[in-house]
């Protein structure tokens, strides 16, 4: 499976070193807890990740690693970090092909109305427009800086699609949307925004909702969130002679 899991991360348009690190986590879970798959054919790796759990209270009291895997530093980030590995292990899993199935529960799409090219299409979008967010994160707002080593971060509620600081320190939960975003893409990146408050330990931070356009209802669910704002890309194609 680690061939397969390798292609799939690659697909993810990963860079190099976050597809490296997460094989790497991966393998150090294996290592100490057991083949994922089995884990995975169990119980849908759900005890395995709650092993791997360490809230912010745990460290307010400075509990000892609950783990099997040996680690020096901070406990609970190290932790969240091996977490969110086997969480998107789990996502790889349940996908089967990633690259032909979208992620359960995406707001924007309906299978009803929605075709397979049209759902590749936005997919496939929506990965070239996190990939080139994080080379140029800035172009978004001056000062943020990514904070998620290069992959999405694992909440409750799902996977956030890309994490940052901003100048001041906040984490900012950016979600990114192919096409424009209706309602339900403002309670999705809330969700998302609450899970972090929960997980941070002070407790603060903001959001930023990415799409093409905004229909009339998120715009009026997101005016009563001073924490969340909404930003539209663009796609700007050049042409060049290509016979020079």
């Amino acid at each position: 499976m680690k061939a397969e899991y390798r292609h799939w991360l690659e697909q993810q348009k990963y860079d190099a070193g976050t597809v490296h690190a997460q094989m790497y986590r991966a393998s150090r879970v294996e290592e100490h807890y057991g083949n994922l798959d089995d884990h995975y054919a169990s119980d849908h790796l759900a005890s395995l990740i709650q092993a791997l759990r360490y809230s912010t209270d745990d460290q307010r009291h400075n509990r000892p690693n609950p783990s099997k895997i040996p680690f020096d530093g901070d406990i609970r980030n190290n932790l969240q970090s091996y977490r969110n590995a086997v969480e998107r292990y789990r996502k790889f899993r349940d996908s089967g092909d990633a690259a032909d199935t979208p992620e359960t529960g995406d707001p924007l799409i309906n299978s009803a109305t929605t075709t397979d090219e049209e759902v590749g299409q936005r997919i496939g979008l929506e990965r070239d427009l996190q990939a080139a967010l994080r080379i140029k994160i800035e172009r978004l707002e001056s000062g943020l800086i990514i904070a998620d080593d290069g992959a999405e971060r694992s909440v409750d509620s799902g996977f956030i699609d890309i994490t940052a600081r901003d100048a001041s320190g906040t984490t900012v939960v950016i979600e990114l949307k192919a096409g424009s975003a209706g309602q339900r893409a403002v309670a999705q990146i809330l969700s998302y925004m609450g899970d972090v408050a929960a997980e941070e330990e002070n407790g603060k931070v903001r959001g930023i909702l990415v799409a093409s356009g905004f229909d009339a209802k998120a715009k009026s669910a997101a005016r009563m969130v001073p924490t969340l704002i909404l930003r539209r890309y663009s796609v700007q194609f050049l042409f060049s002679d290509g016979h020079a």
